[in-house]
């Protein structure tokens, strides 16, 4: 049964360089086309399995750039939403948003089709990483969106963050969250970039152009954001992921928690039924299966109890109150320890993890090396 739906819209103005999503130039697209396609993969979704979506909390719409619709297109695909999805359950209504790009009226049409909480992609707080980045946003406009969003009635806000960015130095990521902090929000997302494939940052890492910090300058930034962030006030619940106390992401819990979601639109993941799946990433081969009346997707994966362990342990491990032993044992019907003593034994010698009797959890030394500490908990087949 799914407890969230994520929505994917690729469409961007421009074109980030360290994104590998599934997105495409905005201009030229058969924009109105994708949209109704959308609804008509919710439609046969749902009419499939009606009572997968019954008590969905959360409908998440991402990208790309939800905002770079038109104020027209924003509303075909929230009435599309209202019409296909049962909605009357959901207490977290999201979307991504750039902040050059989220004016007035599309607010209005956000608040108005009950989007309670917004996700801004700030990145940095300095013009000259934004221009590196690609981003096309300025100080000025994230200020005067948060201003406006504000005045709309949007009390749930949250940035994104970046740190070990191309030539960024420890003085330059403490002023951006010096500016972070000023701006009283209830949550931030902050991220290490991870240098993806089939990225600008990609090919010119590979041709040396790429001058980025080292590992010891990153691991200070993160020591940095965790410290000043608990001294905000603000709970680190992820390892990512900062929070006023009732203001964490319930829709990204919903993925550390191992639960299901359902994912339309091209490109989109879902987790139903035990099966994991992904949609065909082409708009053009997207639109042409909906108008087909087929399914788009791309592959599915029936996920082995095995796999759903080891994903219960990785996913769980990224919370900071980590894996609960008595969920593993509701859930698999037996305890973590005896398919995972002696690595659990081992990572507690090592400081990466706490093992309580309740949970087990990264320490504050097993954040920095979470990847690390994940593959320890990869079964033998």
């Amino acid at each position: 049964m799914a407890r969230g739906v994520y929505i994917h819209i690729p469409f961007c103005h421009q074109i980030c360089n360290y994104c590998d999503f599934n997105k495409v130039f905005f201009k030229n697209q058969p924009v109105g086309e994708y949209i109704e396609a959308i609804g008509q993969e919710m439609r046969m979704t749902v009419e499939k399995n009606p009572t997968a979506f019954v008590n969905i909390e959360t409908i998440f719409l991402g990208g790309g750039t939800p905002t770079s619709l038109s104020v027209e297109q924003l509303t075909r695909l929230m009435e599309l939403i209202h019409l296909y999805l049962p909605v009357n359950n959901v207490t977290e209504f999201s979307s991504e948003a750039n902040p050059d790009e989220l004016t007035h009226d599309k607010l209005l049409v956000l608040k108005k089709y009950g989007i309670n909480r917004l996700s801004l992609g700030v990145q940095s707080f300095d013009q000259e990483i934004l221009k590196k980045l690609g981003r096309t946003h300025s100080n000025d406009h994230v200020f005067s969106t948060l201003r406006d969003a504000k005045e709309v009635g949007f009390d749930n806000i949250s940035i994104d963050l970046m740190y070990g960015l191309p030539g960024q130095t420890i003085e330059q990521w403490q002023e951006t969250l010096d500016i972070a902090f000023s701006l009283e929000l209830p949550h931030f997302s902050a991220y290490s970039l991870i240098v993806e494939p089939k990225t600008i940052f990609y090919n010119l890492m590979n041709k040396g152009k790429l001058s980025l910090p080292g590992e010891d300058s990153e691991a200070k930034m993160y020591d940095m954001l965790m410290h000043q962030m608990e001294a905000h006030g603000l709970k680190q619940y992820e390892i990512s992921n900062f929070a006023k106390p009732g203001f964490e992401s319930t829709h990204n819990c919903i993925y550390w928690e191992n639960d299901e979601y359902a994912g339309f639109g091209a490109g989109a993941s879902g987790y139903l039924d035990g099966v994991r799946y992904q949609n065909i990433g082409p708009l053009k081969k997207y639109i042409e299966a909906i108008e087909n009346g087929d399914f788009p997707l791309l592959n599915t994966h029936v996920v082995t109890k095995q796999e759903s362990i080891e994903e219960e342990m990785f996913l769980g491990l990224r919370k900071i109150d980590g894996v609960s032993k008595q969920h593993f044992i509701e859930k698999f019907d037996l305890p973590m320890e005896q398919l995972f003593s002696n690595h659990i034994e081992e990572l507690v010698k090592e400081a990466l993890v706490e093992n309580t009797e309740d949970a087990l959890k990264l320490s504050y030394k097993g954040r920095f090396v979470g990847n690390e500490v994940f593959q320890q908990f990869l079964l033998d087949s």
